[in-house]
């Protein structure tokens, strides 16, 4: 049918983010899953795989979420209508010449897509800020301890959080072109700015090009209590 599900709220089409990426699309929507219906899939036009059938009303809302916006995100680039199924590891099956991420936290999701000519790999990520107690408990697995040494203290939870936003964006960014894992301590945030910019430092080896010391740029927004973080190449 490809009609909006019950659980979602109407999409926006848009760019939050301070830096414009010429030749992408960004779309995301609010969803609540208290609201989703049981002909919600059908309602898509999306079919659901065996153990979304059985997983908890949170993870079939979402999961509809980023896809109703990743199939919107894909018809505004060029037209297609298209739903990205899943590789076993549960990351997106973008089509040949497209990237794209999706990103879906507490009420919210997002997808952003690229053809080959944009960029070479795109990674979205969307967190909940961490209020200040919260990030203290969690900066010791997330910041290494050059990050830990430069840490503002004052911005604690927004420092934590983007911290942890901007190295989920790079991984989603790089593991497709790499088919490597890599971990929190595989990458360092080197400077940030409000104005929404940052600077990335990768401190491993993935493949020949993406090697230890490489550095990319991030960005990122803030708005109604989430963080949006971006990084492309």
């Amino acid at each position: 049918m490809n009609r909006l599900p019950s659980c979602c709220a109407p999409l926006q089409h848009h760019w939050p983010l301070p830096r414009p990426l010429p030749g992408a699309s960004l779309v995301s929507c609010a969803f609540d899953p208290a609201l989703l219906a049981s002909d919600d899939f059908e309602r898509a036009g999306i079919t659901p795989s065996a153990s979304l059938q059985r997983s908890v009303a949170k993870r079939q809302a979402e999961y509809l979420a980023g896809r109703v916006c990743a199939r919107a995100a894909l018809q505004h680039l060029d037209g297609r209508d298209h739903v990205p199924g899943s590789h076993e590891d549960r990351s997106p099956i973008w089509p040949t010449g497209i990237h794209g991420s999706i990103t879906h936290g507490k009420g919210w999701a997002a997808a952003v897509v690229a053809a080959d000519g944009a960029c070479r790999g795109i990674g979205l990520d969307q967190e909940t800020l961490l209020d200040d107690d919260r990030a203290e408990r969690l900066m010791g697995e997330i910041l290494i301890p050059a990050e830990l040494e430069r840490l503002d203290r004052s911005r604690l939870g927004l420092a934590v959080t983007l911290t942890f936003s901007l190295k989920e964006s790079l991984f989603k960014t790089l593991y497709p072109l790499t088919r490597q894992r890599f971990y929190f301590e595989h990458a360092e945030i080197l400077e940030w700015s409000d104005d929404g910019l940052a600077r990335l430092r990768l401190l491993t080896d993935l493949s020949a090009q993406w090697r230890h010391g490489v550095e990319l740029e991030g960005q990122f927004c803030i708005q109604d209590g989430h963080l949006l973080s971006l990084v492309s190449v």
